[in-house]
């Protein structure tokens, strides 16, 4: 599944550029530049999405949820990339979107995301100071759909393996796959290193967490993979997460991303419940559905909201 948070670092300056170019002095998302995606009324959204299915879903548990609360809500998924919904965000053609938390704050903070920042919390806290005029995260939920280090059972059982910690004495025999950037990246084996003290045996570059790492993790021709936490097949392949203590990876929890002029307290009200009932397991749950069961993404969002009390 495509990640785009793992493209920040070929994306921020787009980003940027675009978020930034209307001056400290002006509001690139006032009425002036207000597309036709959105509309006067606060009581209709333009709802939009990434081009990948967690966040097409996402986008959808958020349409019918404001749909349950009488919000007329306009439907445009599937949008791209991260520098092509912002600049969607910009211009109007979206009111609101689903995000991760980390990774809006490493596509819009200069230099990226603050070392040492990665606490759920205090990435909020850095994100809202970087958010372009006129925009708004609300509540984010407990989900997050973030880098892990994962083993297979076997793998665990045999170095009794439950933190990174555990990975220390024993990664000179173990090899490890992820994303090519992953060899530079503090958040990747420098961050390991540095932090923890884990220094693997070798490096496979493979792809971002993607259907490479997996299947090189489930043959056995990797022992440790970088898999993103929601991804179905953790739980499809009983794969084992290892915790994360000294907090590595930055929080990639999920939020809502709107245009200040689309919000309202029922708009909030209704996207802050669905946050409430978010969690990475039940987002893993519901996202299988979609991904290994095929079912439709309004069918998955509706039982979602039905099984959370907020159809």
């Amino acid at each position: 599944m495509v990640r785009t948070r793992l493209a920040v670092a070929l994306i921020s300056t787009l980003a940027l550029t675009a978020l930034t170019a209307c001056g400290a002095n002006s509001d690139p998302l006032s009425n002036d530049n207000k597309g036709s995606g959105s509309s006067n009324s606060p009581s209709s959204v333009t709802v939009g999405s990434a081009n990948f299915a967690e966040s097409e879903l996402l986008a959808e548990i958020y349409s019918q949820a404001l749909e349950a609360k009488g919000v007329q809500v306009k439907r445009q998924f599937n949008i791209g990339a991260r520098e092509l919904y912002l600049k969607a965000l910009q211009d109007g053609s979206i009111d609101l979107l689903p995000e991760y938390n980390g990774a809006l704050l490493s596509a819009l903070a200069k230099g990226g995301a603050p070392e040492g920042v990665s606490k759920p919390d205090d990435v909020l806290a850095a994100l809202k100071k970087v958010l372009p005029a006129g925009t708004e995260v609300l509540d984010q939920s407990a989900a997050e759909d973030k880098d892990t280090l994962t083993v297979t059972q076997a793998t665990a059982t045999k170095y009794n393996l439950k933190t990174i910690d555990d990975l220390k004495p024993v990664a000179n025999k173990l090899s490890m796959g992820a994303g090519p950037e992953w060899q530079e990246r503090y958040q990747g084996l420098k961050g390991l290193k540095s932090l923890y003290g884990v220094e693997f045996k070798t490096f496979k570059p493979l792809d971002a967490g993607g259907p490479l790492t997996v299947n090189a993790l489930i043959k056995g021709q990797i022992d440790v993979g970088n898999i993103f936490s929601t991804d179905s097949s953790i739980s499809t392949n009983k794969l084992v997460v290892l915790d994360d203590p000294r907090n590595l990876f930055l929080a990639e929890n999920i939020l809502p991303l709107i245009r200040t002029q689309a919000d309202n307290p029922t708009v909030s009200g209704a996207l802050d419940a669905v946050s409430a009932k978010l969690t990475t397991e039940n987002l893993t749950t519901y996202l299988a559905k979609v991904q290994v069961d095929k079912q439709d993404t309004k069918v998955v969002a509706k039982a979602f909201l039905t099984d959370n009390g907020l159809a």
